[in-house]
């Protein structure tokens, strides 16, 4: 069974003493650590857990499990605790392009959805669309790390360019300068998965078409 580390927080309501309890699951920020996503893209690993969901395929993402391109192919389904009322940013990221042993392309920029309600991704603002796992052959696993950040200044405005899922124009994104930028702080939640190579990865390949 997997201990939970419970965080109480005291707030005041009119006068009256409510406590709030938020679980910790120290199962991922060990599969963090061990996996060196902590430090290769983060300082420190989130608390809790993003389940992550690969319907069409009957896959699910956890805490490093092995996906094939082809499973990844399509948009997942996204879910995190999250406060009422709350705007919350999504984040997925590779930091090993080309190569874990040699990431001269970190990190390479796979999702990105702002100002979701909740956990109502299909509600948010796209501004990176989804692009699925696409590891050059011979490059061994990659890891896709899904980050989850609370957007405690309110509503973000995006003034950049919006990618499509068909723009490669993806490589050396930083998710810490990202956070920092846009004032995110650090994750509230993650997950992740490792791939490698297989035959669908070409077809990802020839998607890419814009070229700005």
């Amino acid at each position: 069974m997997t201990k939970r580390t419970f965080l109480f927080v005291v707030l005041t309501v009119s006068g009256t003493m409510i406590a709030v309890s938020k679980a910790e699951d120290p199962a991922v920020a060990k599969a963090f650590t061990d996996n060196e996503i902590v430090p290769d893209v983060l300082s420190k690993a989130p608390g809790a857990l993003v389940k992550v969901s690969y319907t069409s395929a009957g896959a699910e993402v956890n805490l490093g499990n092995e996906l094939t391109p082809t499973q990844v192919k399509d948009e997942p389904s996204v879910s995190w605790e999250a406060e009422p009322g709350a705007l919350y940013t999504l984040v997925m990221t590779d930091p090993d392009a080309p190569t874990r042993a040699e990431p001269k392309m970190r990190e390479w920029k796979h999702w990105v959805v702002i100002n979701v309600p909740g956990s109502d991704v299909a509600a948010g603002e796209t501004v990176a669309e989804y692009i699925g796992s696409a590891p050059p052959q011979d490059s061994g696993l990659h890891r896709y790390v899904f980050l989850v950040y609370k957007q405690s200044r309110g509503r973000m405005r995006w003034s950049e360019p919006k990618l499509s899922n068909r723009n490669p124009n993806r490589a050396k994104f930083r998710v810490n300068e990202f956070a920092a930028k846009y004032h995110l702080g650090s994750p509230i939640a993650g997950n992740f998965y490792q791939a490698t190579y297989d035959d669908y990865v070409p077809q990802v390949y020839a998607t890419l078409t814009e070229t700005k």
